[in-house]
């Protein structure tokens, strides 16, 4: 078992409840890690025996930038579903951060964190 990252990959996308963010938009950072059998790339230094992190990062770029969301959770629920049914990987870790989110005091992030082996995400299906 190996695991892959990509990290602060950041994109444009219109996700939020508030109607400012749905018209104008906003930056939202994304990690995402993913856990797969790498034993195969190991033996034949093969892209055919791996999971491109390219291809994850096109799909990604995808998802956060033409689709739209209420909430960033279900932002990363998708993102959770598209990999899981893509990809034959055993574990995914969605991180996506909000800099500048609408809230009434200083902070410098929301972040959401989810996480889920492919087992759970079957029983969620």
């Amino acid at each position: 078992m190996g695991r892959v990252k990509l990290k602060n990959m950041v994109f444009y996308g219109y996700h939020g409840v508030v109607e400012q963010e749905k018209v104008l938009g906003g930056k939202y950072e994304v990690d995402i890690e993913f856990e797969f059998d790498m034993t195969s790339a190991i033996k034949t230094d093969h892209l055919r025996d791996t999971i491109s992190y390219e291809e994850i990062y096109q799909l990604v770029q995808d998802i956060v930038t033409h689709s739209k969301f209420h909430l960033i959770e279900a932002l990363a629920g998708k993102l959770l579903r598209v990999i899981f049914n893509t990809y034959p990987v055993d574990l995914v870790l969605v991180r996506i951060r909000k800099p500048n989110a609408p809230v009434k005091g200083v902070l410098d992030t929301v972040e959401v964190e989810i996480s889920r082996t492919r087992e759970e995400m079957r029983k969620l299906l």
